[in-house]
């Protein structure tokens, strides 16, 4: 958009493209819909007033069946309001026998279509201070010092902390002051078993309780003008701490950038990720699927002393 004149970053005279307008999203339907929400939560920083995602079937069956079980889980546990849940549950299973998905119209007409080549992103985009539509290449900003980083909000998923903890791996203490905090309790109790936060713990990281955190802006705040890499939603003046000059982009780049202290180059973000994990990525990005654990649809399995928290886990339905 912004190579097209679409959007302009100043903020005088602005164009915006996306200012009140629904985004439609196609071209990737076997997202897993935590990456998806990746997409549709940062269209909000572009101003949209909504947006949706074409994805499939079998990947929205998967993420429904899964809170299907969890939603289940609150129910034999007590869980209030029963009704309300179970309502939830019906509507969910009616879909699953009848799966339906909404679709564009056809020959609909649009206020413009960008279509993106995502073989020629070729290597990490991220937001510059201080404004999310400053978005530039990781190799225009490549050695910028970073006193703190944050892993953590709505944009991340348990997949992006087991990545962080492979970067971490071995490296000793960050050069940064790393603030961790997984988006819910559930996903913290996991990576404590899988051993990703005694990692994290060796390589010095604050490990923050399950929830917003510096992204609200009002729970921490980083120190005075410091320059910060965050995979939060918003960069504007001052949210994460007073004078703070901060970059948005991905868990990976932050963890990589909290071992070096620094924005890394190209080549040397290619080699962490190359070597520490593409390798596992299979084993890293997997996702929460509660209808896999033995029993916990019926109260029992894995994560069963956080029933308390099943809510932080609906909330991102």
């Amino acid at each position: 958009a912004i190579q097209r004149g679409l959007l302009t970053v100043a903020k005088t005279n602005k164009t915006n493209v996306f200012n009140g307008r629904i985004m439609e999203i196609e071209g990737l339907p076997d997202l897993k819909l935590e990456q998806a929400f990746e997409l549709t939560d940062a269209t909000a920083e572009r101003s949209c007033a909504g947006c949706t995602i074409a994805l499939s079937i079998a990947t929205v069956t998967e993420y429904l069946r899964s809170n299907v079980a969890l939603l289940n889980n609150m129910v034999a546990r007590g869980y209030q309001d029963e009704r309300t849940i179970a309502r939830r549950i019906a509507a969910m299973e009616d879909w699953l026998s009848t799966p339906r998905l909404l679709r564009a119209d056809a020959g609909a007409v649009y206020r413009e279509t960008l279509d993106i080549d995502l073989n020629t992103v070729t290597e990490p985009l991220l937001a510059c201070p201080n404004d999310p539509d400053n978005i530039k290449p990781l190799s225009a900003v490549a050695g910028d010092p970073v006193q703190e980083v944050f892993i953590g909000s709505c944009m991340t998923n348990i997949g992006h902390y087991r990545a962080a903890a492979k970067v971490l791996e071995g490296v000793g203490k960050v050069k940064a002051r790393f603030w961790v905090c997984p988006p819910t309790r559930m996903d913290e109790e996991t990576l404590k078993q899988e051993g990703h936060y005694a990692t994290m713990a060796a390589a010095g990281c604050r490990m923050e309780m399950p929830g917003c955190s510096l992204c609200m802006g009002n729970q921490a705040r980083v120190e005075d003008n410091t320059t910060v890499v965050s995979t939060s939603t918003r960069n504007f003046n001052n949210r994460l701490g007073n004078g703070a000059q901060v970059y948005l982009g991905s868990a990976e780049l932050a963890a990589a950038c909290a071992v070096l202290g620094r924005i890394p180059t190209v080549a040397e973000y290619h080699r962490i990720v190359s070597t520490r994990i593409q390798p596992l990525a299979a084993e890293l990005y997997r996702y929460l699927s509660f209808d896999q654990i033995p029993g916990f649809a019926h109260g029992q399995g894995d994560n069963s002393n956080h029933a308390e928290d099943a809510t932080l886990a609906v909330a991102k339905i």
